[in-house]
């Protein structure tokens, strides 16, 4: 019994004893030493690198816009009467000056015939008024006949043409009268819908028409205030240029920036812009939403990379770089502008090493290698296997 009990403490004491081993060395293998902790170190991380590009990049404003047209009329008659004749369709394209309803006007004709005649008549008066004064003013020169009587004379000349010129007025007065009587297109541009037909009583109140200006047409969009010097700056350069996209299988049309709104709006922070386009092809039609583009800078000679490159945490935007010693350093970087897969940026020289993919595995001033010398070690390999084999 007492040498039983002896042996499980020996036993005991060998177990301490080995657990206290592996403690001590880590957990090594006899043969250890050096090459096994090798053998546990992180290899390097696989990496592509891109050098960075520099362009002039194109800084894009994108917002909604409403097309819509820079003059609409609405068509009323200027005198009460009927239709007589209605002279276009709807949706018909028309000139300015283009007649485009007949009022009756057999009522207007007539005053106008009247007031005319009653102008010839004042005439025919004044002129004999006139020779009757030139007789007096002989006779008087002749002692025939006393002052009093050419004054006379000469007032009745006076007062018939004050007539004359009243009667003129009147005249011409039925004359403008007669012209409403005959609607034409204050505009060019495209006729809307037509309520009256020939024999329809109108009025000063009744509708007859719209006619919308399609050529040039304009675009009416909201940037954010931000935007508003880059913008204001750029007017001042020159012409800034806007691009409309009205669809998907149509393409992009070209304009120019027409207006920038005097205010902001407090509540939304935005400003109202307008943006004039050549439509004679009608490509844009009033009320229709577009999508717009508005270059409110040109980035000149900007260091362009990869979005995919740049690193973006708590303490701020890097990206990695890669030295000459296969190693990668950090590099702070600002995103000046980013659009699509790539970004402008300010604080490398442009002549770098940018590392993209496998970026997440680098550690700064860890050795990284580069997928592509892999990728070419590795198609080595197959030839010279191939070669072997045959």
């Amino acid at each position: 019994m007492k040498s039983k009990t002896i042996g499980i403490i020996a036993g005991i004491v060998v177990a301490v004893g080995a657990g206290t081993w592996i403690l001590n060395h880590g957990g090594e293998s006899p043969a250890g030493g050096a090459g096994a902790k090798d053998k546990g170190a992180q290899p390097p991380a696989v990496v592509n690198v891109v050098t960075p590009q520099r362009q002039d990049v194109a800084v894009v404003q994108q917002a909604n816009g409403t097309v819509t047209p820079i003059r609409t009329v609405d068509l009323h008659p200027q005198t009460t009467a009927t239709i007589r004749q209605v002279h276009i369709k709807e949706g018909q394209f028309v000139k300015q000056g283009e007649l485009m309803f007949s009022l009756d006007d057999r009522a207007d004709r007539a005053n106008l015939d009247k007031a005319q005649a009653q102008v010839e008549r004042d005439r025919a008066s004044l002129a004999d008024l006139e020779r009757q004064l030139k007789r007096s003013q002989d006779l008087f020169a002749q002692h025939f006949i006393a002052q009093s009587a050419v004054d006379t004379l000469r007032a009745q000349v006076d007062q018939a043409r004050a007539t004359l010129q009243s009667d003129i007025a009147a005249a011409r007065a039925n004359s403008v009268a007669t012209s409403y009587t005959a609607i034409r297109a204050p505009m060019s541009g495209r006729v809307g819908g037509i309520g009256v037909y020939p024999g329809s009583l109108v009025q000063p109140a009744t509708s007859l028409t719209t006619i919308t200006q399609l050529d040039p047409i304009t675009v009416a969009f909201t940037l954010p205030e931000a935007s508003l010097p880059a913008l204001l700056a750029a007017q001042k350069r020159g012409k800034v240029d806007v691009e409309a996209l009205p669809g998907a299988d149509l393409a992009p049309v070209k304009g120019q920036l027409s207006f920038v709104d005097n205010t902001v709006d407090p509540q939304a922070g935005t400003i109202k812009v307008k943006a004039e386009f050549d439509n004679r092809e009608t490509t844009l039609w009033p009320g229709q939403y577009v999508n717009t583009k508005v270059v409110v800078q040109t980035l000149k000679d900007a260091v362009v990379i990869p979005q995919n490159a740049i690193i973006t945490n708590a303490q701020g935007t890097f990206v990695y770089v890669l030295e000459n010693d296969r190693s990668a350093r950090l590099v702070p970087v600002q995103r000046v502008y980013g659009a699509g897969l790539d970004a402008a940026v300010s604080g490398l020289a442009g002549t770098e090493q940018v590392i993209t993919d496998g970026k997440q595995n680098v550690r700064p001033g860890a050795k990284v290698r580069l997928a592509s010398e892999l990728n070419k070690g590795s198609d080595n390999g197959k030839a010279v296997h191939v070669a072997d084999k045959g």
